[in-house]
């Protein structure tokens, strides 16, 4: 990462009063303001969401050359970038799948699916893409707000578990989960999961996460392996 702070000072953008509602003309200024746009910009990163990714590998060292990656809610494809500079080989073909209902441009090193992760054939279509079981699973998946908080924390927190459920089912013993979720206390369940399957789990806010946000991230580290009763049936899908 090449930005720096000290760049953005005394730099401030107005939005032009007009048709915009004042709160969304607030939320406008702010996101054009909000240094870690500005810096992903500079770098090259298509979100400022590449820093947070960014941020909880360099404290958690959850990337690794050559690792195979599913990148679950790619758009716009910050995470998949951040994924591909810190595991692409230049020794092997793209081991970097990532998948979106909405379209994301090209990334060399990576394989991009325009599918809704929630269409049954999408859970194969990663792991043909890979060629072999995932090193780590990454879920930047949220549901479209609709303004109701705790509708949209619902929505969400399904997403999370339905990625959970396809780690669990896909991951390489010793892998590793990464999932945004909200803070609201209905994670209760998918912690317990997460803990029976994994060494160790973690929540997360890095600093690229806005400080007001109920934003938070699951880090589930150390992926124990199936027990036989998950796999006793080679028929079932991915999803079960």
């Amino acid at each position: 990462m090449t930005g720096g702070r000290g760049d953005d000072r005394g730099l401030t953008v107005r939005v032009k009063k007009g048709k915009l509602k004042a709160s969304s003309r607030a939320w406008l200024e702010r996101h054009l303001n909000d240094p870690y746009v500005r810096r992903s910009k500079a770098d090259g990163y298509r979100s400022r969401a590449a820093y947070k990714l960014s941020e909880i590998d360099d404290r958690y060292k959850i990337l690794k050359r050559g690792m195979r990656v599913v990148d679950l809610g790619a758009a716009p494809g910050g995470w998949t970038q951040v994924a591909v500079e810190r595991c692409a080989s230049v020794t092997a073909e793209s081991r970097i799948a990532a998948i979106d209902y909405l379209p994301v441009d090209p990334i060399p090193g990576a394989t991009l699916l325009l599918l809704d992760f929630l269409d049954e054939s999408a859970p194969q279509m990663l792991l043909d893409s890979l060629d072999g079981a995932p090193d780590i699973v990454l879920s930047d998946m949220a549901a479209p707000t609709t303004g109701h908080r705790r509708t949209d924390h619902l929505k969400t927190m399904y997403l999370c578990e339905v990625a959970a459920d396809f780690a669990i089912r896909v991951l390489k013993p010793g892998g590793h989960f990464l999932t945004k979720t909200f803070q609201g206390g209905t994670e209760n369940e998918l912690l317990a999961m997460l803990k029976r399957h994994f060494t160790s789990v973690h929540h997360v806010k890095p600093p690229a996460s806005r400080e007001d946000s109920v934003e938070l991230y699951l880090l589930a580290k150390g992926f124990k392996g199936r027990r036989e009763e998950v796999v006793e049936d080679e028929d079932v899908s991915p999803l079960g």
